[in-house]
Parts: structure tokens; sequence; C-alpha cells
């Protein structure tokens, strides 16, 4: 027997659609792939639908352009008697064709009326098919894909011209007009182009008064023009006539050549040697020399020295300092009477003070190629020759006397020499002579001139005038110069004694290295770790000879000297203990090739001007850091490029402080992480008042 179906219960249908609806409230976790493939489906179904209704709506269109279209001049149109196909026009086409008979003409407009409902209905027809697959045209949007800005792959600007961003429209009958040739006044030929517009513009909208305004603008446009022309405000320095320069153009000067002064009444730089005020003769010898360029302590120099000024001149080393204060020399004595049989016994004119030999020897040679043409004497004094000898090179009187303080004074004190018409000094390299304990020597010499001819300390120092006349015969005041390239306590005090208000002219900054010369550090403790490293720079065939390298102690001279000519290269040694004649041989056979490397002590540190020194070591770090600066001056000389690398210990932790800053501040060299990091480079150290720079310690002229 079939069992009989139960109708549904109503209640257990209802609680079962409830917990069906609420299973579906609930948020069911989906899994990453599942959720992408779902969007993935959904986007797929969107993209059908999208290209079903795109293609029903094509159809409509082509659907709607296969009907045939009528016109007026359309092919089911009746044309009229003679073919024309017009509509008639005036008071007969107004009437009805009922009643004039014209059943043709009324048959046409009919059917005319007729095919344009019928075109408007299938225009409606496709806008509801349109709209029905579309949807309603609202918010429609101007946007143009032409128009959208492209991005390059690198997403960055494209600045390459798309034809379609033309905006010109060269068809436009606006751009096929074109300017009539302006209306040139008489007399303005050369103005420029945007006034000359302005000026006929007036014209023509002005026909009263318009040729007078536009002549006015024109006559002040051409005033404003000269008045520039005559500033010359628009032009460098360098294609100005010296007229023409500003205060503006000689700040700029001066930051160009890194040319800074102080005093009162300093007069402006030299621009090129003919704007020297040199003498004629004395200048065909600078050209004849090979002096092409000055140089900017001479530039800045030369101008204060022809105006009878006491100069205290601060700059690096091979900067051409020996020129800027020789050329004023041999100016200032041209003007003296000659030296005679009266007067030869009475001393010289000038006096030119260095620290060691070999700089007096060559301030000495730079000296004689000036001065000889002009007829004046130059005599050197310096250790290591007899004063017999020295006594008889002074017996026709010299003019210029060239000389190391002690051998002076020991000329003084055997009355070889006296100092009756000096009236010109010249101290080189003073901050050095007080490094070498040459301070009291310096103020015995400086105090042996006479005192007739010295400046007074007040304003009239500062006065050219004042200062160029003579005291009486052929006396004039004394010009006291001095040299250096740092500014130490000793040598101020020294400038303050006898100086009368000097000019003060610093090159680029005090103390400083050239930024000509690239400075390197490694540490390496240990002399045969260095002499290992040593071997390495000189094998690598970097550096070309000459190559000077640096020690502290004399005996390491010899040392290091010996261990580079095993290696194989042809080395001279200079140091204090050497004989005048063994240093100039040196020297000599450096700088004509027969030597590669010199190795010295600091006693070539200053004055030593070999050329074309490519390479400096400092096998010990110098103990001061105004050394270490001259050291490395021995390359990179004359606008030339070099390289200096110094070799650090432990022992020279009192001079790592400085030796970073004076690196840091250099523009072709980098301070080393290791020197950066050190302990002893982060702070100054704080010295004893025995120690750093001067006095008669091993750094003494004696000890090396």
């Amino acid at each position: 027997m079939e069992k009989r179906r139960l109708p549904p219960d109503l209640p257990a249908l209802l609680r079962q659609r409830e917990a069906e609806k609420a299973a579906a409230a609930k948020p069911r976790w989906i899994p990453k792939k599942e959720r992408e493939r779902l969007a993935a489906e959904a986007a797929a179904k969107e993209a059908e639908e999208q290209k079903k209704r795109e293609e029903a709506v094509r159809a409509a269109n082509m659907e709607f352009e296969k009907k045939p279209r009528t016109g007026q001049n359309g092919a089911n149109g009746a044309d009229g008697p003679n073919g024309s196909g017009n509509i008639p026009t005036g008071p007969k086409a107004m009437r009805h064709p009922a009643e004039d008979g014209d059943h043709e003409h009324g048959g046409k407009r009919r059917r005319l009326n007729d095919e344009e409902k019928k075109a408007e209905m299938e225009r409606r027809d496709a806008a509801e098919l349109r709209a029905k697959y579309m949807g309603p045209e609202v918010n429609q949007s101007t946007f143009s894909v032409k128009k959208k800005r492209r991005r390059t792959a690198a997403n960055k600007f494209n600045f390459d011209w798309d034809p379609e961003d033309d905006t010109s429209r060269p068809h436009d009958p606006i751009y096929a007009e074109r300017l009539e040739p302006l209306h040139r006044l008489p007399g303005f030929e050369n103005t420029d182009e945007l006034v000359r517009r302005k000026a006929e513009a007036i014209r023509r909208g002005d026909p009263e008064t318009g040729e007078e305004r536009a002549r006015k603008l024109l006559e002040q446009h051409e005033r404003a023009k000269q008045a520039a022309d005559r500033k010359n405000m628009n032009k460098h320095w360098s294609e100005k006539k010296l007229e023409d320069m500003r205060e503006r153009d000689w700040r700029i000067f001066k930051e160009n050549f890194g040319i800074s002064t102080k005093g009162g009444s300093i007069p402006d730089p030299m621009r090129s040697w003919d704007e020297s005020k040199l003498p004629r003769r004395l200048l065909d010898l600078v050209y004849k020399v090979g002096y092409d360029e000055p140089t900017p302590i001479q530039r800045a120099a030369i101008p204060i020295a022809l105006q009878a000024r006491d100069l205290i001149g601060v700059a690096v080393t091979g900067s051409g300092k020996t020129a800027a204060f020789l050329l004023p020399l041999l100016v200032y004595i041209s003007e003296l009477p000659p030296l005679d049989e009266f007067n030869k016994n009475d001393g010289p004119y000038a006096l030119i003070l260095a620290p060691t030999r070999e700089l007096v020897q060559q301030i000495e040679a730079e000296a004689k190629k000036f001065a000889e043409p002009l007829g004046f004497t130059v005599v050197s004094i310096v250790g290591g020759h007899s004063l017999e000898e020295q006594a008889f090179a002074l017996r026709n009187g010299a003019e210029i006397i060239v000389a190391t303080p002690g051998r002076l004074v020991d000329c003084l004190e055997r009355r070889l020499l006296v100092f009756s018409q000096c009236c010109y000094i010249i101290m080189d390299e003073a901050d050095r002579m007080i490094d070498q304990g040459f301070e009291e020597p310096l103020t015995k010499i400086l105090d042996a001139l006479p005192v007739t001819n010295e400046k007074p300390d007040t304003e009239d120092a500062e006065n050219p005038k004042l200062m160029s006349r003579y005291l009486g015969g052929k006396d004039r005041y004394r010009q006291t110069m001095m040299y250096t390239a740092t500014m130490p306590p000793l040598v101020e005090r020294i400038a303050k004694k006898y100086l009368r208000r000097p000019a003060i002219v610093t090159i680029g900054n005090a103390g400083e290295a050239v930024d000509t010369v690239e400075q390197r550090v490694e540490f390496i403790a240990g002399e045969d770790k260095r002499k290992r490293r040593l071997q390495e720079i000189l094998n690598s065939g970097q550096f070309k000879p000459p190559i000077i390298v640096f020690v502290n102690i004399k005996r390491n001279c010899e040392m290091v000297a010996k261990d580079i000519k095993s290696w194989g290269y042809p080395t001279a040694v200079l140091h204090g203990s050497k004989t005048q004649e063994q240093r100039e041989a040196a020297l000599l056979s450096l700088r004509e090739g027969k030597t590669s490397i010199l190795v010295a002590t600091d006693l070539a540190g200053r004055g030593i001007d070999v050329p074309d020194v490519s390479l400096v070591v400092n096998f010990n770090m110098a103990t001061s850091i105004e050394s270490y600066t001259h050291r490395i001056g021995r390359t990179g000389r004359a606008g030339k490029s070099g390289v200096a690398i110094t070799f650090l210990g432990n022992e020279d932790a009192d001079v790592l402080y400085d030796l970073r800053q004076i690196i840091s501040k250099s523009s072709i060299s980098k301070v080393p992480e290791e020197l950066r990091r050190h302990e002893a480079a982060q702070s100054k150290p704080t010295r004893g008042g025995g120690g750093g720079g001067g006095g008669g310690g091993p750094k003494g002229g004696v000890w090396q």
C-alpha cells in the first residue's frame, strides 16, 4: 500500500527559509584565489554585456545608414520642367496646389514632408534602441583620448612636440594678414624692435599727436640706452675699459682671483701688466722673462707697493710673491741717485731677507733677470761662503742685497756692511724666519736701519703723495713689506712694531693649502711598513720625477735615501748638515733631471722652487700644520696639479685636528674615514707655552 504523502508543514518551511536567510546574511570567508576568480568572472561578464550593447548599437546604426535618404536634390525628388528640381519660391509657392492646379509641386512637397517625418521617426527609433542597450545619455563626458597627457616609460615629462598639440590655425584668415613694415622714424633705425612696435602703435592710434608721442618715446629709450652704455652695467669686467670699471666690477674681479684687502686708501688691483703703471722698459723685461699674466698676489700687491705703502702679503707658497715685491722695488730705486764713489760704501738701497740659503739664491737669480738689464747690482749674503768672499762682492757697492738673517748679522757685527741709505726692506717667508728661531737676528737688522726716514705712525702713512716725496736730498721714506703664508703671533708683533699703517693683502685663505694639490693620508705605523708602502708608490708609475720625500730627522734622510737608491732610483739628499756646495749640487741635479727623488727635511719645505714636482711624500708628518702646508706646496705650483701623500702614526696626534680641517677645506681632497673618526681629530689639542710653533727647538735652523 502506497504511503500517502503529507502536505508540507508551513511553519517548518518558514523556519527553514529564515535559517537560510540568516546563513546567507552571515559573512562567509572566501579565499583570496576564490575572490580573484569571482572578480574575474564578474569582469568578463560585464565585458561581454558591454560588447553585446556595442554590437546592438552598431547594428542599429548600420541599418539606419542603409535606408534611403531624400532631400531637396535627392534621387526621389521630382525635377521641374527644366530638370532643376528647385522648389518654387514666392507667392505661388505659398498657394495650395488644389487652388492653382499645380499638382506636381504640391505632390513634391507632400513627399518631402513624409520623408522628413520618416527620417525623424527612424532617428527616434535609433535613439530608443541605443537607450535600451546603452542606457540614457546623462552626464555625457567630453573626454578625448587625444588630449590625454602621455607618459613616458620613465614617468618623465615628455618634451617632444605632438602635431596634434599644435593650436595654431594656419588657414584662419586672421593669420593670413601680415603686419605692414614698421614706419621707421629718421634717426631711430637701430632702436629695439619692441620699442619701435610700441611707438608705431602710438602713431597709428593717435592720428593727431601720435607722431610726436612716438618720437618722444624713442628719444627717451635712446637716452636710457646711452646711459646704460656709459655705465656698462651689462658687460663683464674683462670687456670694460679701465675708466668704466665700477665698485661692483672690482668686487667681482677680487672674488674671481680670491683677493682680500684691508687698510685705508688701498688702490684697485691691476687687471693686466699694461695697466700696472710700471715703466715701459720694465714691462718689456716682464714680457721677455715670460710673465704673460700677473698672478693674484701680483695683481693686488704691485699697485699698493707703487704708492710707497707698507704692505703685508699673505699668500700660499708658489703664488708669485717674488715678482710681486721685486718689480715695485726696482721702480723705487730707479728714482734714487745711482751708486758712485761717494755713496757706494753707505750700504744698499734695498734689503731682502729670507730664511734659507736656497730661497736667497732663488730670489737672487730672479732679481738679476730684471736688475742687471737696468744697471743694478744684486749680491747675496748667505752662510757656507767665507766672509772675505762676500766682502769682495760688496767692494763696488750693490743696490740690492739678498741675505739670510744669521749671516747678515755677522756682516753687521764685523763692520763689513752698513745700512746708512737703506730705505726699502722686504721680509720674505717671515713666518718661517720666526719659526727657525731668527726673531732675534731679524730684530737686530731692523734696529740697525736708519730712523731719519722712518714713516710716521699716523694717517699720513696712507697718503701716497706724502710718502713718495723726498726728505731733502736723496732720502725717501722707508718702505717695509712682509710676505708670509701664515700669521702667527710673533710675526704679527714684528709687523706691528716695524710697519706703519700697512695694507694687508690676502690671497685665498691664510694657512690653507692650494686647491691644485690633492692631499692623501694613510695610517701606517713603523719605518719598515712605510718604506714598503713608499716603494709601492714609486713603482706604481703614476708619478713622474721629480719627487720630494720629507722626513723629520737628518739621519733618517740618509737612511731613507739609501733605501730608495737600492730600489734603482737616483736620489739626492738635503738637510742642515750639508755644506752650501752640497745643497746647491743636490738642487741642481734635481732641476736638471739627473736625480729623480729628493729626500729632505723641512729645510726644503720653503723657497725651493723645483719645477713640475708631481708628488710630495711626507714619510714623517710635519710637527706643525704650517710646515705641512709648505711641504705640500712644493707641488701644484704655477697653476699645475700635484699630489701629496702623508704617512701618519700615533705620534702625530697633536696635528690630526688641524690636518683634518685643512683637508676638508680643499675642493679636490677627501678626508679619509679613519682620520675623520680618529679621537685626536675631533678637537683641537691644548698646548703649553713652549710647544707648537717656534723658537729654537728641533724645528730650528741648527738641527735641520
